[in-house]
């Protein structure tokens, strides 16, 4: 259980990751367009992002904890790289939940013909909090995937290899 935890939060930590990159390279494209085009791109893109970054987050942060688990169950070496992977994707989902999804929510209901005065100002504070998220996923996906190449899987020595 442990393996698939280790392969299934590394996978879906990539996919999450990738998909963070991706959306922080639209929204930087967006910043040279007005209030219209930047309001009518953000209601598509929260058509279905919002979803596919659960679906990839949630079990993400799952897995690690599993990982984090075992390595305190163990207790071996293998504990502080999924735990500072498991501290910055909780930083994630606080920040989505705190700062990105009231915003997702009020721009989902903005006129696109006629945004609100502050939408630049809104438009900042979003995409300042996910220029954070990303680089908080980078990272744990880097100690994800350091984790998974320096894991060490140890299995009962028989007496002959221990004399």
């Amino acid at each position: 259980m442990y393996s698939f935890a280790r392969w299934a939060g590394l996978l879906l930590g990539g996919i999450f990751t990738g998909f963070l990159v991706c959306v922080l390279v639209l929204e930087n494209s967006l910043r040279d367009y007005d209030g219209k085009v930047y309001t009518q791109v953000r209601q598509v893109e929260l058509d279905s992002l919002d979803t596919l970054a659960s679906a990839t987050l949630i079990p993400t942060i799952i897995a690690t904890a599993i990982l984090v688990f075992a390595a305190l169950k163990a207790k071996g070496r293998d504990l502080w790289l999924p735990l500072a992977a498991l501290t910055l994707l909780l930083l994630i989902l606080v920040l989505t939940l705190i700062v990105n999804l009231p915003i997702n929510a009020d721009q989902n209901d903005w006129n696109a013909t006629a945004p609100p005065s502050d939408w630049a100002d809104v438009r900042d504070t979003w995409q300042t909090s996910h220029l954070v998220r990303t680089l908080a996923a980078i990272a744990a996906f880097g100690l994800l995937a350091l984790s998974a190449i320096t894991h060490r899987t140890t299995t009962p020595q028989t007496a002959a290899e221990r004399t």
